[in-house]
């Protein structure tokens, strides 16, 4: 669960980013079901998850407007 750095989310095109976004997605979702059965041991990975997606939102919305 290593946090994205903005400039390698830059780096990558729009389909990329977007198939890096559904497997963070899932990837919350799995961490979401760990909680609640009490096996998660780092409650901060959705955090952090959570911000990934909302950097690689960013860049995509950036994207479709031309401005990056």
């Amino acid at each position: 669960m290593i946090l994205m750095k903005m400039k390698e989310i830059r780096e990558k095109t729009v389909p990329e980013l977007e198939s890096k976004l559904s497997e963070i997605k899932k990837s919350i979702l799995a961490l979401k079901f760990k909680k609640a059965t009490g096996q998660l041991e780092n409650v901060m990975a959705i955090h952090n998850l959570k911000k990934d997606v909302a950097r690689i939102e960013t860049v995509i919305r950036q994207k479709q407007k031309g401005l990056t």
